[in-house]
Order: C-alpha cells, then structure tokens, then sequence
C-alpha cells in the first residue's frame, strides 16, 4: 500500500494528522535551500531502523538540536557538542547518525564550493537511476544505505514515486517541477 493511501487508514487522528501534514505539504517537494536539503538528509539517516513515525515526531527536536540544519555550523561542531546531542533525549541519540551528520556537513561544504550548492550538487548528477544514486552516496557521505538514498531523493524530488499519480497531492507536486519530470 502506498504512503498518499496509508494516510486515511491511520489512527488515532493525531497519528494520521502527523503524517497527513508531512506527506500533503513536504514529501516529494523540490526542497531549494542547501540547509533544508541537509537536514532532510540528517533526518533519513535517523530513520534508519526506526519508524518514519518517529522521526517526524521528533522533527522539531531535531531542528533545535542541530542548529536549525546550520550546515555551516554543523561541520564545526566540536566534541561537546556531539556529546551535548547523545545527551538530548529529543532527538535519536545515535553515535553514528551523530558522526555521519557532521562529516556529511563538512562533505557538503566541500560540494558547495565545487558547485556552488548541494542541490547544484545534486542536479549536476542528474538523472541517474537509483543504484547510480546509491553508488554515488556510498562515495560521498557517511551512513547512507539504499533505503535512505531512495527515500532522501524522492522526498526532495529527484526520483518519481512520492506519491501515486491518483493522489490529489501528486499534481501540487509536478506544480514545482521536481526534477524526476525532466
């Protein structure tokens, strides 16, 4: 069953509501905004062996805790800070999803001023199919599994397959030409 189906079925309201907001507003959505894109990446690498349920409960948390996804700020986080995130229990405390999110930054710093952005990153690789994609991660960052390299590329646009092109979302979707559509 789909995600855009999944949705209706779900109970109790503040469960189908959490997801409802994510999957109406967000997923599948070209993101344009190289700290946005991060922390969409920071979050799939957190979802890793938990739910996505659980992630998108603890989105704020996670954004309070990393900075607001300041990639900047991130890449110079120093041992007390990795410390002062195995200690916040609003966020998933993780050691390696902690690790791979400040080495990825500092990745993407070096992407930025190669191509001038992440997403100019990402585009210039564009279209690869998903195994292109996945070898092309595994390369780059830290802790990125096929599962979060789909997830991470179509959330954010650059794979077809967000939603079922009977969801009303769908057509919102290909308003803001994710690059899948080229």
């Amino acid at each position: 069953m789909s995600y855009c189906l999944a949705i209706d079925g779900m109970q109790p309201e503040s469960r189908k509501e959490l997801h409802k907001n994510y999957h109406d507003h967000y997923y599948g959505f070209p993101i344009h905004d190289d700290n946005e894109l991060f922390g969409r990446l920071i979050l799939e690498i957190n979802q890793a062996g938990l739910s996505w349920e659980t992630v998108l409960k603890k989105e704020e948390s996670f954004r309070k805790a990393y900075n607001n996804f300041d990639i900047q700020t991130i890449a110079a986080y120093t041992e007390e800070d990795r410390e002062r995130l195995m200690n916040d229990s609003g966020i998933i405390r993780n050691r390696l999803k902690i690790n791979a999110a400040i080495e990825n930054a500092k990745t993407i710093i070096e992407l930025q001023k190669q191509f001038g952005s992440f997403e100019k990153w990402l585009e210039h690789h564009h279209p690869k199919t998903l195994q292109e994609w996945m070898k092309l991660f595994k390369k780059t960052f830290k802790f990125t599994g096929g599962e979060i390299v789909n997830e991470f590329l179509m959330s954010t646009g650059y794979l077809k397959g967000a939603h079922a092109e009977t969801c009303p979302v769908y057509h919102h979707v290909l308003e803001q030409k994710p690059l899948w559509m080229e």
